[in-house]
């Protein structure tokens, strides 16, 4: 029997057949982004065990640890020899043991953290941005701003001091970061420093 096209019926049946499988798949990788998504295991486990580093390698030996060294404190980095390095599960047995050991006051499995690059901008919308010589002077006599945030760094938790004859504490790019308790006016003893505008601008 001669084969031929198929007919348009077929044809129509295998396309639906197509989109079908097509949705599946699509499915499943959504599926699978989530999995990606979740907590990811390691084979370390941080450790408070009060005694010393030596106390620290006998209960590491005891529970099949290799202790890492010393963190901070009675804080101890210890690596599990039998445990996977990565798994979408913890590793509940190993962790009751630790936990019930008497010598040992807190216990926690690893989990791997993502590292995220930041996404710093050297360009701004602020129109005044290049008026702004001590950030971005093209004779390099700035402040080298712009290689440090391509760098990543933001000044997030950075406590700035300045020493000048006032400060307008109520501007708007100033308010939101104006912090009264670290502030300190000396030619009026208080922990106020807005200027005075006067005709004498004897403090501006």
């Amino acid at each position: 029997m001669a084969s031929g096209p198929p007919s348009p019926s077929v044809g129509r049946r295998l396309r639906l057949l197509e989109l079908l499988v097509g949705a599946a798949f699509v499915l499943l990788v959504s599926g699978l982004g989530s999995a990606v998504g979740q907590r990811v295991y390691t084979n370390t486990w941080a450790v408070h065990i009060p005694g010393g580093p030596e106390e620290a390698d006998r209960i590491a030996r005891k529970h099949g640890f290799i202790n890492h060294g010393h963190v901070f404190g009675d804080y101890y980095h210890f690596r599990h020899r039998r445990v996977v390095k990565r798994s979408l599960s913890d590793h509940r047995g190993t962790q009751v043991r630790l936990e019930r050991d008497p010598k040992v006051t807190w216990a926690e499995q690893q989990v791997s953290k993502k590292r995220k690059k930041r996404d710093t901008a050297t360009e701004f919308v602020d129109p005044k941005f290049r008026d702004q010589w001590y950030l971005n002077n093209n004779n390099h006599r700035d402040l080298n701003a712009k290689a440090a945030w391509q760098l990543g760094y933001t000044g997030q938790g950075v406590v700035v001091s300045i020493l000048d004859d006032g400060i307008e504490k109520n501007h708007p790019d100033l308010s939101q970061n104006y912090d009264p308790e670290a502030s300190y006016d000396v030619n009026d003893a208080d922990p106020d420093p807005t200027p005075r505008y006067t005709q004498l601008n004897d403090n501006r």
